[in-house]
């Protein structure tokens, strides 16, 4: 591998992470004056429809931590997901590695 290589790709992963953070521009607020979230997610906004079809509707429970904007909870949620892909992979991993090495060990040996 190239010496360069390899700060040239997180220099890429850098960029690519940081243009939609400069080209996404803000929603303007509603016809209500309510401020729109970016990254709202489908929960909020299902909440939002159940509401206008029954006005007297009860959640059946509150979250016991709220996080303090859209962008935080996506954030939260986006960790989750990496935490979760990582130990899938970790799995899979000494998985196969497991059964390879049991193949090897079970294989007779040619001198």
């Amino acid at each position: 591998m190239k010496p360069y290589q390899n700060i040239s790709l997180i220099i890429a992963v850098i960029v690519l992470a940081l243009i939609p953070l400069v080209t996404v521009q803000r929603p303007e607020p509603g016809p209500d004056g309510k401020k729109v979230e970016i990254f709202a997610g489908a929960d909020g906004q299902a909440e939002d429809l159940i509401k206008q079809i029954v006005p007297d509707y009860k959640p059946w429970f509150e979250p016991f931590f709220e996080p303090p904007s859209g962008e935080i909870e996506s954030l939260l949620f986006a960790l989750q997901a990496a935490l979760g892909a990582g130990f899938i992979g970790y799995y899979l991993g000494s998985a196969a590695t497991r059964s390879r090495l049991q193949k090897e060990l079970n294989r007779p040996r040619v001198d």
